[in-house]
């Protein structure tokens, strides 16, 4: 196993990486007249920084690029607690990172202005659809059980390794699919921090939410997969010669 530092330093770049891709695909992308990638677009984003990642920094860090994901996998026996708090600090250090680097490059923009969002995550008046802050809360928490569901599951010892990058990618993309109208989708601690830091104002104020909610739903998926989860190998029957020992 590589060393923690080089570790964090694959999870500072990758979540830069997916906050700057992200998020820069909504904030520079998505609204481009006549060529803006909409919803749609934005969703793929999502899924293609992590995919991208996953084959890139997988092998040295897991590519958690998430606080909520590497929790989850803590809660489910699959990364110690011990260095849970360093990949925190690096995958918000990360996000802030990309969020500044884009922040660099859309503000050269005549106009520009924050006042927009900024790709920032919000429930009621924030909400790009108006939805509550109980529908926002119940979304996250969902939408983030899910996505460790099945990221403990793509990456089970006994599912194809090589497709895993894959089966996650897509995943938040149907996530992104499913939640830019309730949250602008955050399932991301990190990814949410970012952007708010260079809002400021209300994003600050509704950021709690985008941190607790996933990190909620990241311990539940990690135990309800866990409780159905079936290790084929330990049900397999025994040799005779391990038998008869």
């Amino acid at each position: 196993m590589p060393p923690l530092g080089k570790r964090c330093g694959a999870e500072f770049l990758g979540t830069a990486w997916l906050t700057f891709g992200g998020c820069g695909s909504a904030v520079l992308a998505a609204a481009f007249p006549g060529v803006g990638i909409g919803l749609l677009g934005v969703s793929l984003a999502f899924g293609l920084t992590v995919l991208t990642m996953a084959y890139t920094i997988g092998r040295i860090s897991g590519c958690h690029l998430n606080p909520a994901v590497s929790l989850g996998l803590m809660a489910g026996g699959r990364f110690p607690a011990k260095e849970l708090l360093p990949y925190w600090v690096a995958q918000v250090l990360g996000a802030i990172a990309g969020a500044g680097i884009l922040f660099v490059i859309a503000s050269g923009k005549p106009g520009f202005s924050t006042v927009g969002g900024f790709a920032s995550n919000g429930f009621g008046e924030h909400s790009p659809g108006g939805y509550s802050m109980i529908a926002a809360l119940v979304a996250e928490v969902v939408l983030t059980a899910f996505f460790l569901m099945v990221i403990m599951g793509s990456t089970h010892k006994s599912a194809p390794a090589s497709l895993a990058p894959v089966a996650i990618g897509l995943c938040l993309t149907l996530i992104h699919l499913i939640s830019i109208p309730v949250t602008n989708t955050s399932v991301n601690p990190a990814r949410s921090t970012g952007p708010a830091l260079f809002v400021g104002g209300w994003a600050l104020e509704q950021l709690w939410l985008f941190w607790v909610a996933p990190l909620i739903g990241g311990v539940l998926g990690a135990i309800i997969f866990n409780a159905i989860d079936y290790d084929e190998e330990a049900e397999r029957p025994r040799s005779r010669s391990a038998n008869a020992a």
